[in-house]
């Protein structure tokens, strides 16, 4: 278990403030996370001091030279866990450091793949977008290939992962880029999707695509679940999984044998204070990510 805790892709929940998604390694490792799953503790990687103060819209994605740096750390050490055959699971912390651990499994094995777990597509750039500014929520069009060249192509090699390589699973009916990526390769099924066919049988139907490759990733952005059980994200919204439904097709995809890891992403305990979300999405983890026996 790694902690990642880069909060520099949000916009500030108000203003003169920070994201909390940084604490949320702390507050998963209090609810006794690393304990549940009986992992070895891999550390922390320290991320860079979130301020956006002089950034205004046009001026690209805000943070991009750190995010970009933190990337490259981040792929590094991610890439050490992978060289010594473990299964890293890496706490954030925001969408964005899908940038370093997605280098760190292209580096890894030849052919890699993305199953992207998500409430929202992240599928933000400038071919859609007025502006760009939050690499959160432009984190898959990012690793696609799609936006700012720092970002897009960090290490000078092209998108990290192709489009017919990666699995998008959870977003609304109502996500604003459903129909531009029906254009692309990339493989979509919404939350009512996963609901109507099940979970288990959703991860089945991912793997169909993954288990032809050498290896993929498993991004978690925790706005999957519903804003019912999970409210305390940056976008809650309704129409969301449940938490037995996660847990399910989490464990229907990590059991695979060429699943590489996992990462977690924006969960804000300032929006938990007496921490029973933090329990609650605890024990979603550790049974979807528990081997099975």
């Amino acid at each position: 278990m790694l902690d990642a805790p880069s909060n520099l892709g949000l916009r500030p929940p108000k203003p003169a403030t920070v994201p909390g998604t940084a604490k949320a390694p702390g507050a998963l490792r209090e609810a006794g996370l690393l304990a549940g799953l009986d992992a070895e503790d891999a550390g922390h990687l320290v991320a860079p001091r979130y301020d956006r103060e002089d950034w205004e819209p046009g001026d690209g994605v805000f943070h991009a030279p750190l995010i970009a740096e933190y990337a490259q750390r981040l792929a590094a050490r991610v890439g050490e866990l992978l060289d010594a055959g473990r299964f890293p699971v890496v706490l954030g912390g925001d969408c964005g450091i899908l940038l370093g651990t997605g280098e760190a499994v292209r580096r890894h094995v030849p052919r890699a793949g993305l199953v992207y777990l998500d409430g929202h597509s992240d599928f933000r750039h400038v071919g859609n977008s007025p502006y760009v500014g939050a690499a959160a929520g432009e984190a898959l069009a990012l690793v696609t290939g799609r936006g700012q060249d720092d970002l897009s192509n960090v290490d000078g090699r092209g998108p990290i992962f192709a489009d017919e390589h990666v699995v998008l699973m959870g977003i609304r009916e109502d996500d604003e880029d459903l129909d531009e990526l029906a254009g692309t390769k990339i493989l979509v099924r919404t939350a009512a999707a996963i609901r109507s066919a099940g979970a288990a049988k959703s991860a089945k139907w991912a793997r169909r695509r993954l288990d032809r490759l050498d290896g993929f990733w498993v991004h978690l952005d925790v706005d999957i679940l519903d804003e019912a059980v999970m409210p305390a994200v940056d976008s809650p919204d309704p129409g969301g999984l449940e938490h037995e439904e996660l847990a399910e097709l989490l464990s229907g995809l990590t059991s695979a044998a060429n699943c590489l890891g996992v990462e977690v992403t924006v969960f804000d305990p300032d929006l938990d204070p007496d921490g029973r979300l933090a329990a609650e999405l605890t024990a979603t983890l550790i049974a979807g990510l528990t081997p099975p026996r």
